[in-house]
């Protein structure tokens, strides 16, 4: 029995450095994605879209004032009024606003009423992080005036948020170079574009994630295709607004 002690301890050693980052990022947020005020088909698509995940490399966390940018049927609405509780505030704004949205915001008091239009993330207080999902490719395909959606949204973020703040990104991926049409005619962008917009608006890349790549995507068909919708390859972007823009703190 003594022997076998060692041998079951490094087995048990063995199985928890195999076990996915993943699943311990998500465990903070389990009761969020379990929670019974979920639709079951919003808990259909989590094994697809592994929100417990998203939202811990988006640093999402009680109490923390969060923009969410067209936010469709409600899917993160839900999960992000959720994770920030009672403290914290989620704005829903902009385009793409359902009903569901705006049921959620009246019987849910840390979920604001949803603001539309272009103008929708001016709020009455700087925010941690902006949050858009699916939607930056669609963001290039209006224009505000002479501008690009996706420009003015991108400064609008960086005005929005604390020095500091979080914008999170998330889009299906197209082909490396692929011409800028693409974001109309198969609903995807290519990941250098957003990154090269983005931090011309003052952001700084912080990080991405692999989380919800899907390597056999090649990246020809329409995101709404039988076979590919909810499997789109995506990419997942982590941006950091400069606390102090031009001016870096040097360390002796």
């Amino acid at each position: 029995m003594k022997r076998t002690m060692p041998l079951v301890l490094a087995a048990l050693i063995g199985t928890a450095a195999l076990a996915p980052l993943g699943a311990k990022q998500a465990a903070p947020f389990a009761a969020q994605v379990t929670h019974a005020e979920r639709p079951e088909a919003d808990k259909a698509r989590d094994a697809d879209r592994k929100p417990g995940e998203v939202m811990a490399f988006a640093g999402i966390k009680p109490g923390l004032k969060v923009i969410e940018l067209a936010p469709g049927s409600g899917y993160y609405t839900r999960l992000l009024s959720l994770a920030l509780g009672p403290k914290g505030k989620l704005y829903p704004r902009g385009q793409r606003i359902s009903p569901a949205v705006e049921e959620w915001a009246k019987t849910h008091t840390n979920t604001a009423p949803a603001v539309s239009g272009a103008d929708g993330l001016s709020v009455s207080e700087p925010v941690d992080v902006v949050w858009t999902t699916l939607n930056y490719h669609d963001f290039k395909n209006n224009k505000v005036g002479e501008k690009s959606l996706a420009d003015v949204t991108n400064a609008l973020a960086f005005a929005a948020l604390k020095p500091g703040g979080v914008y999170l990104i998330n889009d299906h991926a197209a082909a490396v170079g692929a011409p800028a049409d693409v974001t109309s005619t198969l609903h995807r962008i290519d990941e250098a574009t957003v990154i090269r917009e983005v931090e011309a608006a003052g952001f700084k890349l912080e990080a991405k994630s692999a989380l919800l790549s899907h390597p056999s995507d090649d990246h020809t068909q329409k995101v709404f295709e039988t076979g590919v919708r909810g499997k789109t390859d995506q990419f997942l972007l982590k941006f950091r607004k400069v606390k102090e823009k031009g001016r870096q703190h040097v360390h002796h």
